[in-house]
């Protein structure tokens, strides 16, 4: 990632759930809430439900991956670079000898390499791709989990929305309400922080009651009465807070629970435990898990930090693929896979890439999804100069348009609309799908 990148984006570790923050949250996020449920209330009744609970995992590539070292390569172009590739186990697909493993594990994906976006700076990418919109200063757009995460029902006391290692850019509940943003937390070696008492039980007990008898008492002042339970939902909050800090499923945060072997198959790295706390979190009952690996954002010695890259998503990747599929989950679980945009085929003095959103890839897994699909393409000698950048794209995708097709494989309408706390209708999507990599085609 670039220096001027990292100095504008604001520290992860800061934005940890901690226990007072958990214990804390519903007071901050309750008026959201509110209105959110309120205007959600004829959209839950008027849309039917869906029978088999759906889930999402994404893998968030944040920076740019390049598409020229992963799912794009073009070896014999003169903007190449280093990188090779190598067949998959889907006939006439190559991909980039980086990712082995991954290679063997095509068949069971679909691969969009025509992605296109009018974002090319990161913050602004960022958004329009977990949103599906691009940035509006009026509102903020749910993220894929928000929206999935609203739509369910299904009781759990783990949150439904996660996002490990987030960075700097977890999921947001937007619109939807802040009670479905996206619950941080880091790499899965270590315990979900600030869950666990260092008291002893009985000051413990005296703790939560003093904060229902006498906090809750200050919360509520000169509110009208019933406002607690009927609109700011506080105490709800915080009942389902000290749910989850006792419930039993907290441990499908522990990977070491898993067998050695098992975890070992996914990599020695954060990105690889991430990956695997995943999948068992999604048995546990959670909708939308995202996992983010950074440091793709390759402005100088690109084939370098493209291959560190590759290194940790490649054994993370195709075990996630494997072991979904061992447990069946695999067909109730789209997996989502790739970064806000690509990097430029000209490779510049500092031997790197630059931003690239004119044709990037999307690797998608999963319940929807045709198996051993491929669609789009992008050119091995791409006219630099051209005033449309466009016509160096086979079949180019709009973001809109990948956010129609995940939420058609989710077996949700794309063209559903959401009234805003202030009226303003929204479509999920402005996009359509793409029948060609969705089962049914």
């Amino acid at each position: 990632m670039s220096a001027g990148l990292s100095s504008r984006l604001c520290d992860p570790t800061k934005h940890l759930m901690s226990r007072r923050m958990l214990l804390a949250s519903g007071a901050s996020a309750s008026l959201l809430s509110s209105i959110s449920r309120a205007f959600a209330s004829h959209e839950k009744s008027s849309e039917s439900r869906i029978v088999t609970p759906k889930n999402v995992i994404l893998l968030w590539l944040e920076g740019g991956p390049s598409q020229w070292e992963t799912f794009d390569p073009h070896p014999t172009s003169r903007y190449g670079g280093e990188a090779k590739a190598i067949q998959t186990t889907v006939k006439d697909l190559v991909i980039s000898d980086l990712l082995p493993q991954t290679a063997e594990i095509m068949h069971h994906a679909a691969l969009i390499r025509s992605l296109t976006s009018k974002e090319g700076d990161h913050q602004r990418a960022i958004y329009n791709i977990k949103a599906g919109y691009r940035p509006d200063p009026t509102l903020m757009h749910p993220a894929i989990g928000a929206v999935l995460c609203h739509h369910d029902e299904q009781i759990v006391d783990i949150p439904k929305h996660i996002s490990i290692i987030p960075q700097n850019s977890p999921g947001r509940g937007g619109y939807l309400g802040a009670e479905h943003d996206a619950f941080k937390v880091n790499d899965p070696a270590s315990p979900v922080p600030d869950i666990r008492g260092n008291v002893s039980k009985t000051r413990e007990e005296q703790r939560i009651a003093d904060l229902y008898s006498t906090v809750e008492k200050e919360f509520q002042r000169g509110r009208l009465q019933k406002l607690e339970m009927e609109r700011t939902l506080h105490k709800t909050a915080t009942d389902a807070a000290l749910k989850m800090m006792s419930s039993d499923q907290l441990d499908a945060f522990d990977v070491t629970r898993e067998p050695a072997t098992l975890r070992d198959g996914f990599g020695d790295t954060a990105f690889g435990r991430g990956c695997l706390a995943a999948v068992r979190l999604i048995q546990a009952g959670a909708r939308c898990v995202e996992v983010t690996l950074g440091g793709w954002d390759s402005h100088v010695t690109n084939h370098r930090l493209q291959a560190a890259g590759c290194a940790t998503l490649d054994p993370a990747l195709a075990s996630l693929i494997k072991l979904l599929r061992e447990r069946e989950l695999f067909e109730s679980t789209l997996v989502v896979c790739g970064g806000e945009f690509g990097r430029t085929p000209r490779i510049n003095p500092a031997e790197g890439r630059d931003h690239w959103p004119h044709g990037f890839p999307m690797l998608l897994a999963g319940c929807g999804i045709g198996q051993g699909r491929v669609y789009g393409g992008t050119s091995p000698e791409p006219k630099l100069d051209t005033p449309n950048p466009l016509e160096n794209v086979e079949k180019s995708v709009t973001i809109a348009d990948l956010h129609a097709t995940i939420y058609t494989a989710l077996g949700l309408d794309p063209h559903w609309e959401y009234q805003t706390p202030i009226g303003r209708p929204m479509k999920r999507s402005e996009g359509e799908p793409i029948r060609e990599i969705l089962s049914e085609a």
